[in-house]
């Protein structure tokens, strides 16, 4: 019996589609909701890639049944308040870098990730990029 894990992406622009062109080729891996800021080209975003659920309101993701983790690839100011949101919504969070705009959020964070055993991590490809290492 195969599992199926559904996730949901908040950040319709460039870099969050970048996730659901990956998310298509992850055998296992369904994105159910996209929260983006503008309706329309979110709509228009979860029609061209086959999510059938969108909004503008994290919240309302949230509370889909069976949802499993959230991809946040939203503005950096909203990232340490989305993945707490998260968290506390019972959902494991992956959050593109950085984590958070301040030691004290990025703290709180992770204070939440160990109070909740939920996985909650940073998202950092560029550490893949050739030019970021020495040869």
């Amino acid at each position: 019996m195969t599992t199926t894990i559904k996730v949901a992406l908040a950040g319709a622009g460039a870099f969050g589609l970048r996730h659901l062109d990956a998310i298509k080729e992850i055998v296992g891996v369904e994105a159910v909701s996209l929260v983006g800021r503008e309706l329309d080209k979110t709509k228009e975003a979860a029609a061209k890639y086959g999510v059938g659920h969108f909004t503008t309101d994290l919240a309302d993701t949230l509370r889909l049944s069976g949802l499993d983790a959230v991809i946040l690839a939203t503005s950096t100011q909203m990232h340490a308040a989305q993945a707490l949101q998260c968290l506390k919504a019972g959902k494991h969070v992956q959050v593109e870098i950085p984590l958070a705009d301040s030691l004290k959020d990025a703290e709180a964070v992770v204070a939440m990730q160990k109070e909740s055993g939920l996985v909650a991590m940073v998202g950092h490809t560029r550490r893949f990029n050739p030019s970021h290492h020495p040869t």
